[in-house]
């Protein structure tokens, strides 16, 4: 029999740098008693960043919801916007904080990133931009997109919350379609414990964001906009520096994970691996989908995800319910759209996958997951219903 977890495998965990790198680290913040609006770490971290993804044109943020807000409004989104129902709810907050229409349009299933041909049925004169993810770090259709957005004079604009890191012919992520939003979130392959990036086309909209960030200032007595506070700190800046040099060995480790988990999981019938990167593309390996297919495991998503949950497998229904489920959002797309999105996101679920988690415990978790299936298979649950039937007609005899 197999044992649960003395402690919980949890579905993502903060990389970190050595306790004593921060400390040093600390104690330079401390010196200089610089500990927010544009300090020299903040700085540096933007130089570097620059540098990796191969722009210019590049603002930091505490956070990539503020970041994403602030762009919709420094960019001067209007009326609708055409996006995607599966992902993280804050994309979708971010367009009603500005006031922006969300048109949710269904996903393709191969990578669940916006399906360019619904994109293009779903515009209307009152269109301005297309709000594309890059789900769990895989490339949307970016080649096909763009072409829609420039076809109809659209703002492309991408939540690429999970994608740092990634490539595409060569080429950063970062430097596709009109503007990007990166998530340094603690869970993310690369943090800075909190934080955002925005990186984008235009170089006009520098000063804009820088603005809106900082209350509006443009100097120490004029305020030209009414902004908000969205500015990175020292800590958050440090922590990003620690943990960019070693990002490389981190999405190799990464890559070894996912690799195990496909080989271990390609036999167990009713868990489908969502397919592998082009080979175009540098992936991050940002996490680990995996579909479950109800008639052939014989256990729903749901089923499973409870049954990891005893022996302390956290693993998450991500992304689930979709956005316009939730009851703020009920109501603004027919519940009889978006087939491959309610598909998907009542099948998924994100297994453990953190840079530092041990082959060993990969294995064991692959181990749990073949365990649970070969009592629960296809034959097990027909038996299972046939005796269910048998049982439930001795039952209507009897009170006859």
């Amino acid at each position: 029999m197999i044992k649960p977890f003395d402690k919980p495998i949890t579905a993502a965990r903060p990389a970190l740098p050595s306790l004593e790198e921060f400390r040093i680290g600390l104690e330079g913040i401390w010196d200089r008693g610089w500990l927010t609006n544009n300090g020299p770490l903040v700085e540096q971290f933007r130089d570097k960043l620059t540098e990796f993804c191969g722009t210019k044109n590049l603002s930091l943020f505490v956070n990539g919801t503020i970041a994403l807000q602030i762009a919709l409004q420094g960019m001067g989104i209007t009326g609708d916007v055409i996006t995607t129902p599966y992902t993280f709810v804050a994309t979708t907050h971010v367009l009603f904080w500005n006031k922006l229409r969300p048109v949710f349009v269904d996903i393709e299933p191969e990578y669940y990133s916006l399906d360019p041909a619904q994109v293009e049925a779903a515009i209307t004169p009152w269109t301005s931009a297309i709000l594309a993810v890059h789900v769990y770090g895989q490339p949307c259709r970016l080649k096909e997109l763009e072409q829609i957005a420039r076809k109809h004079g659209l703002k492309l604009l991408y939540d690429a919350a999970h994608a740092f890191g990634v490539k595409v012919d060569g080429t950063s992520i970062a430097q596709f379609g009109d503007l990007s939003m990166f998530s340094f979130h603690a869970t993310k392959v690369f943090h800075s414990i909190e934080g955002g990036m925005l990186t984008f086309r235009d170089p006009k909209y520098l000063p804009m964001f820088d603005y809106l960030k900082n209350f509006g200032f443009k100097n120490e007595t004029e305020v030209v906009l009414p902004g908000t506070n969205g500015k990175m700190n020292e800590f958050q800046a440090l922590m990003g520096l620690l943990l960019l040099k070693p990002l490389d060995k981190m999405i190799e480790q990464r890559k070894a994970i996912n690799v195990r988990y496909r080989e271990r999981l390609a036999s167990i019938p009713g868990i489908r691996l969502v397919a592998q990167p082009a080979d175009t593309v540098h992936y991050n390996y940002a996490y680990m989908p995996v579909e479950v297919d109800e008639r052939e495991l014989g256990w729903t998503r749901d089923e499973l995800y409870t049954k990891l949950r005893e022996y302390n497998v956290l693993a998450r229904r991500y992304f689930y319910p979709l956005v316009p489920d939730f009851a703020c959002y009920r109501g603004l797309v027919p519940s009889a759209e978006l087939p491959v999105a309610r598909r998907v996101a009542s099948r998924i679920l994100t297994l453990p996958l953190y840079s530092d988690l041990a082959i060993d415990d990969v294995d064991r978790i692959c181990d749990i997951i073949a365990h649970i299936a070969s009592g629960s298979g296809r034959g097990t649950a027909a038996v299972t219903h046939s005796k269910n039937a048998e049982l439930e007609l001795v039952h209507k005899v009897a009170q006859s």
